[in-house]
């Protein structure tokens, strides 16, 4: 099936096994991950959400992907995106449009916006946990 036109900020896309990719229904809140997790299941580890972002404020928690690394490409704005590293130890790198940071599986991360950022996300969902900043 072949979607045009949808807005990745509204529709994110599910990229899954044998390169497949699939629209998903409007994104509606946190709860849509839950019902994500469970139409992508099959994929495991190997799915990937790809969805886009614009942000006026510093995130107000921190995330964490087990399965596998996250690539975060900075659009447009200014962003600081900051991790946590194993031994505890913070990461702070700052990104403007174009450029990206991988965050490695199990990193904990979250991000400072300093105006307004709009961010692409490639994420390997399976397992993601948050926790309050």
């Amino acid at each position: 099936m072949t979607t045009l036109g949808r807005d990745l900020r509204t529709f994110p896309i599910h990229l899954g096994l044998g390169a497949g990719a699939s629209a998903q229904p409007a994104f509606t809140g946190m709860e849509w991950y839950e019902a994500y997790a469970q139409r992508t299941e099959a994929d495991g580890a190997e799915g990937r959400l790809v969805s886009l972002f614009d942000f006026t404020s510093d995130w107000d928690s921190w995330e964490m992907h087990p399965a596998g690394d996250e690539v975060v490409i900075c659009l447009s704005g200014e962003m600081t995106l900051i991790q946590e590293r194993p031994d505890g130890s913070l990461h702070s790198e700052p990104l403007s449009a174009g450029q990206y940071l991988i965050n490695p599986a199990g990193t904990w991360h979250t991000a400072n916006i300093s105006e307004a950022a709009t961010a692409l996300f490639i994420t390997a969902g399976e397992g993601t946990t948050s926790r309050p900043r």
